[in-house]
């Protein structure tokens, strides 16, 4: 037997890679070396207990962590890796199928369709249905869908379910049909289908249950309740089930992940062997010092305290700014003061709550010739919602711009087939024409012209509704007449995308006060730029910026987390959620652990919000890190924010619209609450009000639609 590879495991490691045949849950927080305990608990299985590398069945959540697990354990071994049953639930539940595609009701060449793929297929059904798009948005299906599929329902379950959803179950059944028809699965159909052909076929689950004595899962509290109950059905006849995973990150419950599943493998499985990894070797003492003292505020953890011999390392670094524009006008300072005195900008990160937040971030990095990508996403001006939206613009301003025409003239649908935009097209190229100008003078007939006809239509009104105006009222006018709003408003995923439409408005008001005489084309050509469409390739060495959610997973030297601010991080959605605020808890628990030496924690006490300006309170996740972890590099913000014990009488004397401290007040949104603090006047006033559901918040007297309670 080897045993090199045990060397420098820690005794909490070495003892979760030695464990006997059990089921165990191994509690690894971040940064505690828990891949590298996977796959020395595999190499040690093979090594040790003499088990042939195909007797052990290991599941990730990407085909990145399952090739580095193949990578390391070829290393330790000397064995074949190519076969082992070592990958994603989706690439394990594919191999499963294709062996057995006859039981499985599939031919042998099925085909996987990606998400693009399955909204076509989807699209053609209920073209075949006659359903009106509009009316039932596709993507609205496919979520509904997907979501069913995922909790392990075919669609005759759906209505005993979803007794109000006949007509989406309906879609679903036909759905399934056509794909049966076509041979083809989609992505949540892979799990689904590998539960079920297990589920009903006693034969093959004993063959698979007998061959995997061990089953290794990495990232447990990711699981879904389908992908758990495949487990357990797999693990159903005495294997050994080797849970790895981390309750404090915990953060994609709206993907359907289950934090639960890791309380009931306990319960369920009986488990002995709990083994907590403790000792971080990524971080300096500080920073993990900081999350210990954050996550503690949440209930029902399964417990754990990371800690490192790395020594405390510097303190966190706070900043409080006045504005969204002083706070990244200093991290970009920050930035570039960390390039000069030898870090790479590969190593920095800057992480947001939400995608709508790289906008003014994107606009200092490029406006101080700082190489930047954006990981796992776009660049603001090149995300679909805001593409969609500048291409509306484009033809106002240009009626002979073909690429805005082809890009809107059925988005959102309007029932401009891609037939009819052919026939307009070749039209245009044997007249010599523009689209535009095919469309208005040689439409096609029938309904197709109609529909083309009606398109111009609103192209026009438009056009002069929003000449007189500014250039950022012409972009909110845009937003509502070319029914972008309402169709990413009805989309159940959509909410990123329209906070993304809102900031761009905050994007043109910017420009204005940037470049006072500059008009819509000079806004188009800007933002054209800083999509990087004329842009060389983005340098080797470039700044990394990503939402907290895409960052998991991640470590770089230097993190700034921003935006820490009360309805942005925690998100204002979290408030009223189950378990809202534990999960924006755990997301910035996430987002400090990705630190490695240097944490900035930055906020600001006004921010633009669609195209209005918010007064902020510090996010409660900044009082929650001990004072003493922290150094103010300032506090500007801080003291201008009054608190509750804000004098009554003085600010009963200022214009308060009516309204005065301690009285009790309504709002369509937050619900009841009472005025607990006043400040400014007029225009400027604005309150704080205690609301019973929703928590503290300050709202501007001049917009926020609050009235006295009802006696």
């Amino acid at each position: 037997m080897r045993t090199e590879y045990l060397t420098g495991l820690n005794p909490e490691q070495l003892a979760a890679v030695t464990l006997p045949h059990a089921s165990a849950l191994i509690l690894a927080g971040a940064g505690s070396g828990k891949t590298r305990v996977l796959t020395t608990r595999i190499a040690w299985l093979i090594d040790n207990n003499h088990i042939s590398p195909f007797g052990v069945m290991a599941v990730t959540f990407t085909n990145k962590a399952a090739k580095e697990m193949l990578t390391r354990l070829s290393a330790m071994l000397p064995i074949n890796v190519r076969g082992m049953w070592i990958g994603t639930f989706h690439g394990l539940c594919n191999r499963l199928l294709r062996a057995h595609h006859r039981e499985a009701g599939l031919p042998s060449t099925f085909s996987i369709l990606d998400m693009q793929d399955q909204l076509s297929l989807l699209k053609r059904v209920m073209r075949a249905m006659n359903i009106d798009e509009e009316r039932t948005p596709p993507k609205q299906v496919q979520h509904y869908i997907n979501g069913r599929k995922e909790a392990g329902m075919r669609a005759h379950e759906c209505e005993s379910y979803d007794p109000g959803s006949r007509r989406m179950t309906e879609i679903y059944a036909e759905y399934d049909a056509q794909c049966n028809r076509e041979g083809v699965v989609d992505f949540a159909e892979l799990l689904l289908r590998a539960y079920e052909l297990l589920s009903r076929n006693a034969l093959l689950r004993e063959h698979y249950q007998h061959r995997f004595q061990h089953i290794l899962v990495d990232e447990f509290q990711d699981t879904n309740r389908l992908q758990y109950q495949w487990l357990k059905l797999l693990a159903g006849n005495g294997s050994a089930m080797f849970a790895v995973g981390d309750d404090d990150q915990s953060i994609y419950a709206f993907r359907g992940a289950n934090v639960g599943n890791m309380r009931d493998f306990e319960r369920e499985f009986k488990i002995q062997h709990f083994i907590r990894l403790e000792q971080n070797y990524r971080s300096f003492g500080n920073i993990l010092d900081a999350a210990n003292a954050l996550i503690e505020h949440n209930d029902g953890r399964l417990g754990k305290n990371l800690w490192t011999a790395a020594g405390p390392g510097e303190p966190i670094r706070a900043f409080e700014a006045l504005t969204d524009h002083d706070e990244a006008a200093f991290i970009v300072d920050e930035v570039k003061q960390l390039h000069r005195e030898g870090t790479a900008l590969a190593d920095i990160a800057i992480l947001y709550r939400s995608n709508a937040q790289s906008r003014l971030l994107e606009h200092q990095l490029f406006a101080n010739n700082v190489p930047y990508r954006v990981y796992g996403g776009l660049r603001f001006f090149e995300r679909q919602e805001i593409k969609h939206a500048l291409a509306y613009l484009r033809l106002t301003a240009n009626r002979d711009d073909d690429n805005a025409w082809l890009r809107v003239v059925n988005f959102p649908a309007r029932g401009i087939g891609a037939r009819t935009m052919e026939t307009v097209q070749v039209t245009a190229r044997e007249a010599g024409l523009s689209l535009w100008n095919a469309s208005c003078s040689h439409p096609p007939s029938g309904a197709a012209g109609k529909k083309i006809g009606e398109f111009v239509k609103i192209i026009e009104t438009l056009s002069q509704e929003i000449a007189p105006l500014p250039l950022m009222e012409k972009i909110d006018v845009l937003l509502d007449r070319s029914g972008l709003r309402d169709y990413y408003r009805a989309e159940k995923d959509g909410e990123d995308r329209l906070e993304n439409l809102e900031e761009l408005l905050n994007a043109a008001q910017n420009f204005m006060h940037e470049v006072p005489e500059g008009g819509v084309e000079d806004f188009l050509a800007h933002a054209s730029l800083e999509a990087g469409e004329h842009q060389a390739e983005v340098a080797s060495d470039a700044l990394q910026m990503m939402t907290v959610h895409a960052a998991k997973g991640l470590e770089f030297n230097v993190v700034f987390v921003c935006g820490l601010e009360e309805g942005l991080f925690p998100h204002e959605n979290s408030i009223m959620a189950e378990d809202g605020v534990g999960e924006e808890r755990r997301l910035m628990y996430v987002a400090i652990t990705r630190a490695r030496q240097r944490l900035y924690l930055t906020l600001a006490s006004q921010r633009q919000l669609f195209g209005q300006t918010r007064y902020n309170l510090p996010s409660r996740f900044m009082r929650e890190i001990p004072e003493a972890l922290l150094q103010w590099i300032n506090k500007r913000a801080s003291a201008a924010i009054p608190t509750s014990t804000t004098n009554p009488t003085f600010a009963d004397k200022r214009d308060l619209h009516g309204f005065k401290v301690g009285q009790s007040v309504a709002h369509p949104k937050f619900g009841s609450g009472v005025i607990t603090a006043a400040e400014g006047s007029g225009e400027d006033a604005r309150v704080q009000v205690n609301f019973d559901g929703a928590g503290s918040k300050w709202l501007m007297l001049s917009y926020a639609r609050l009235a006295p309670a009802a006696r």
